[in-house]
């Protein structure tokens, strides 16, 4: 239903849940959304509030060229700091840098996928 809701080229994120806490589930989910869409990845931020103090996102695409990984807007260093108190682009590259124990969980789906 949310794929076909979607534009050509849409995208769609969804909280992920914790790596540290909910990595079964996650794994569940990013298995069904690599069935559905071309493009489907993991990342995390830290969030103090939350339990474990981190939260997951699932990102997906129908466009098998998107790579969530690198930012799509590119600003200098200094459009960064006027602009952003948390936010850079280093920030947002390392969302996408698991863990060992992440990494494992979750790459024997997606090698299933690319066989």
């Amino acid at each position: 239903l949310m794929r076909d809701a979607l534009r050509e080229g849409g995208i769609v994120s969804t909280q992920g849940e914790c790596q540290w806490l909910h990595l079964p589930l996650i794994k569940d989910v990013l298995t069904f959304a690599r069935e559905l869409f071309p493009v489907a990845e993991y990342a995390y931020t830290t969030i103090p509030t939350y339990p474990s103090g981190q939260i997951g996102f699932i990102l997906c695409s129908k466009n098998k060229e998107t790579n969530f990984k690198e930012p799509l807007r590119r600003m200098s260093p200094e459009q960064e700091l006027k602009l952003f108190r948390y936010y850079n682009s280093d920030i947002h590259r390392a969302a996408f840098v698991l863990p060992n124990f992440t990494r494992q969980a979750l790459a024997g789906d997606a090698a299933a996928k690319t066989a």
